[in-house]
């Protein structure tokens, strides 16, 4: 196999809104207001990601601006009502930062997002500099590809790779980032493994069969564990 897989560098962006730890609570406002962003990077020194601000992050000084919190509520919230009396970047910001390095895969960016929860990772080097920023959306861009450039990669990557021939006579189609593999193989025990590849190829949404064994003999080829993807043997 020798595709690359896209990585972080690939479609993160260079230009990103950065405060410093002494950014004053209303300049954060209206950073992230005139940038249309959620959260921004806390820099300091020439550049080093200290931490992230968020809009949770500064929610709570409006919570609790004309409230009172009771015992329970102080014990229970003890961080958000001392970001509630923050007033500098420094103090409203969650340190360490989550981030990502920039030659990190777009599904480990993924995974790193859904686990922390979080819109957007700052990207940076080695030494912590700030690279650039990734978001959901700039994740979901590998899904924009043409579905024939999908189907050669899955030629190339997958088909070549598991069912060369003239032993096997596969086709490949791709439709809306479905792909659809038929014909007939020599071996139907490697249709999970074709069904992990396929998957694997960015862009691709599901992935369906309908193969035979090439001696003509059908039999069902059952769906791999815990996965979608319509797998079905036909006659040939």
């Amino acid at each position: 196999m020798h595709g690359r897989p896209h990585i972080v560098s690939d479609v993160m962006s260079q230009t990103v809104a950065a405060i410093g730890r002494e950014a004053a609570f209303k300049e954060i406002v209206r950073t992230m207001h005139d940038w249309k962003v959620s959260a921004l990077p806390v820099l300091e020194g020439e550049g080093r990601v200290v931490g992230v601000v968020s809009e949770a992050d500064l929610l709570p000084k409006e919570e609790f601006r004309d409230s009172d919190p009771d015992r329970y509520t102080q014990l229970r919230r003890l961080a958000d009502l001392a970001k509630a009396g923050a007033g500098t970047a420094g103090e409203l910001m969650t340190s360490p930062a989550l981030t990502v390095q920039a030659d990190a895969t777009l599904a480990q960016a993924a995974r790193t997002m859904a686990h922390a929860r979080v819109k957007r990772l700052p990207v940076v080097d080695e030494h912590g500099m700030l690279q650039g920023i990734v978001s959901r959306a700039d994740l979901l861009k590998v899904f924009l590809r043409d579905d024939e450039e999908i189907a050669e990669e899955v030629r190339r990557e997958v088909v070549s790779y598991l069912f060369p021939t003239p032993a096997s006579a596969v086709r490949v189609a791709v439709r809306d980032g479905v792909v659809q593999l038929s014909g007939r193989i020599r071996d139907t025990s490697l249709v999970p493994v074709a069904a992990r590849l396929v998957r694997a190829v960015e862009g691709v949404v599901n992935v369906e069969f309908d193969l035979s064994e090439h001696s003509g003999s059908a039999e069902s080829i059952p769906a791999p564990s815990g996965h979608s993807e319509s797998e079905n043997a036909s006659p040939s």
